[in-house]
């Protein structure tokens, strides 16, 4: 059986302890689960050297590339820059922290022929109570605006096949990206399946996801996508008016 194309992709943002060895992992992985295969690493515009270690990766790789943000944009994004530019029929996306592993890729590669986008949740979370807590609301919350029953939404590490993306229009830049991707291709018709992952505790520094900023910014790109979707004319069927 021969093996899928895949782009993979993550965005760094204060990273520089971990960019060099999620890129390793993203080549290891390529190498042995892919035919062709590329790594792109999308720098946010950081402040620190993620985006000096990404270009002398990309030196060193032929199938490494960057993508340098002028200005920070957010993570949202960076991560619609990422499906932007990958050019292979499956598009696999985590993190540039190492929370997660590119190890679990294997999981989701093997669902690939029964979903469009597979997403993920944390069966073992190693977080702050508080950031457990932050998160068991958020997907509470996410389910009953939205009328989904997805466990984790926003699990930094999912697969998504290239080509329904032409069909599904992404506005968000927060870290509500993830629910955005999931909830319209849901919407779409599109299959939506779900794998269970392990996490990993941070090495350095603590992760911006729940910091005060990105949760207001999260808040405030879930009510637009709400707008959008619950408007009297999101994605209405041909020749139908409400």
């Amino acid at each position: 059986m021969s093996k899928p194309n895949i782009s993979i992709f993550f965005p760094v943002y204060n990273d520089e302890r971990t960019v060099q060895a999620v890129t390793e992992k993203a080549l290891a992985f390529g190498k042995e689960c892919a035919g062709l295969f590329e790594v792109i690493i999308i720098n946010d515009c950081s402040p620190d050297n993620s985006g000096k270690i990404a270009d002398t990766l990309a030196l060193t790789y032929s199938n490494v590339r960057v993508i340098h943000h002028p200005k920070n944009l957010g993570y949202g994004a960076a991560v619609k820059s990422g499906l932007g530019a990958a050019q292979y029929e499956y598009v696999c996306f985590t993190d540039g922290d190492d929370e997660y592993d590119m190890e679990e890729f294997k999981k989701l590669i093997k669902l690939k022929d029964y979903y469009d986008l597979i997403i993920t949740f944390r069966y073992k979370k190693i977080y702050s109570n508080k950031r457990i807590f932050i998160s068991y609301i958020y997907n509470r919350l996410l389910r009953w605006i939205f009328r989904t029953n997805f466990r984790d939404i926003s699990t930094g590490l999912r697969l998504v096949r290239k080509d329904i993306l032409a069909d599904i229009n992404l506005i968000t830049d927060s870290p509500f990206i993830g629910a955005e991707l999931t909830i319209k291709t849901m919407l779409k018709g599109y299959r939506v399946g779900e794998v269970g992952i392990q996490t990993f505790p941070r090495k350095f520094g603590q992760g911006a996801s729940t910091s005060f900023k990105n949760i207001m910014r999260t808040i405030k790109d879930m009510r637009k996508v709400y707008r959008e979707i619950f408007s009297d004319h999101y994605d209405l069927p041909k020749n139908r008016q409400r």
